[in-house]
């Protein structure tokens, strides 16, 4: 590789990699060394006697600095991998059409998303709930956290369809119920910033388990941003203060999402054809109970064994997906 490849003072993100608390020390120690080294190559000009010391000493600086120089563009590469694709997400499951059974429904694809984690080794974390009537969820939001998480689900996002007979259905007819599902990378680079003057915020009570802390004090965040609309809410942790973070998260990452749809006119078309409103006749997957039957739409592939599916045995679903 060539010298000026090891001259880490030309990249663009110089200053980034100083305040980064994984790189600062690499950069302060190649600096260090690249002084010593052009210090010693000086002393070879001015002293010829003191030339070929001297040159096997720089020698030795250089090669010390390109180690260095190697281990913070690894650093680097690998945080750029993350950034695109990131370790973190907020997954969200929300009812559509279907009344009862869709909240059901959206219950169903929260559990089959639970067990996927478990099997994958990732953490899952419950940030958020509205339950339906009947049980499942109106809607709700998670935190999922490990190593590929977003580069495996990020293609869940959509409309999913359920076909099959409630078990309230006397007749025994089959129901068609929808519900969507948006998965919404955590970057660690914040590229935008939210305005504290544009956040209306309401605390109250958590409901559900959770001990007399959670009942008795108001540690539930909503966090409204008043030029969007958007709307979020944090529940799972027992301090306000942490509530309100995670709320923030969700924020944050729902309003960059948002950025880059008005950036690309074409990402804001994928992003509808993708989320679509929850009627029935936008969905990227059905799953059909009385043939034991999952087709995902975009790949016009199906899969058997619905109810292995559905306990979270959706990794060759997501990989033929993902291939595509």
């Amino acid at each position: 590789m060539a010298d000026f490849c090891y001259d880490i003072n030309m990249l663009k993100n110089i200053e980034e990699l100083k305040n980064n608390p994984k790189t600062a020390f690499l950069v302060s120690e190649y600096e260090r060394l690249l002084k010593e080294e052009e210090e010693v190559l000086s002393l070879a000009e001015e002293d010829p006697e003191m030339k070929k010391m001297a040159e096997d000493d720089a020698k030795k600086l250089k090669s010390q600095r390109e180690v260095i120089a190697e281990q913070i563009m690894s650093i680097a590469e690998a945080e750029e991998k993350e950034e695109e694709f990131p370790n973190e997400i907020i997954l969200e499951v929300r009812a559509g059409a279907g009344g009862d059974e869709a909240s059901l429904f959206a219950g169903s694809l929260a559990e089959m998303y639970e067990r996927y984690s478990e099997k994958k080794g990732w953490q899952f974390k419950r940030l958020g709930e509205s339950l339906g009537t009947a049980g499942g969820y109106k809607e709700a939001s998670f935190e999922i956290k490990g190593q590929g998480v977003y580069k495996e689900l990020r293609h869940e996002t959509g409309v999913h369809r359920v076909q099959r007979i409630p078990s309230t259905e006397k007749q025994g007819r089959i129901h068609t119920s929808t519900a969507t599902v948006a998965v919404l990378p955590i970057r660690k680079k914040k590229n935008l910033e939210i305005k504290e003057t544009d956040l209306e915020l309401e605390f109250s009570r958590s409901g559900g388990a959770g001990g007399q802390n959670v009942n008795k004090v108001e540690t539930a965040v909503r966090i409204i941003h008043k030029p969007t609309g958007i709307d979020v809410r944090s529940t799972a942790e027992r301090s306000q203060l942490k509530n309100r973070e995670r709320a923030m998260a969700i924020l944050q990452a729902k309003l960059e999402a948002l950025e880059e749809e008005r950036a690309s006119s074409k990402l804001s078309g994928e992003r509808k054809d993708q989320v679509g409103t929850g009627d029935r006749s936008e969905k990227i997957r059905t799953y059909n109970f009385p043939q034991d039957r999952v087709t995902d739409h975009r790949i016009k592939k199906s899969w058997h064994n619905l109810e292995g599916i559905m306990l979270g045995d959706i990794g060759e679903l997501i990989a033929e997906v993902s291939a595509e």
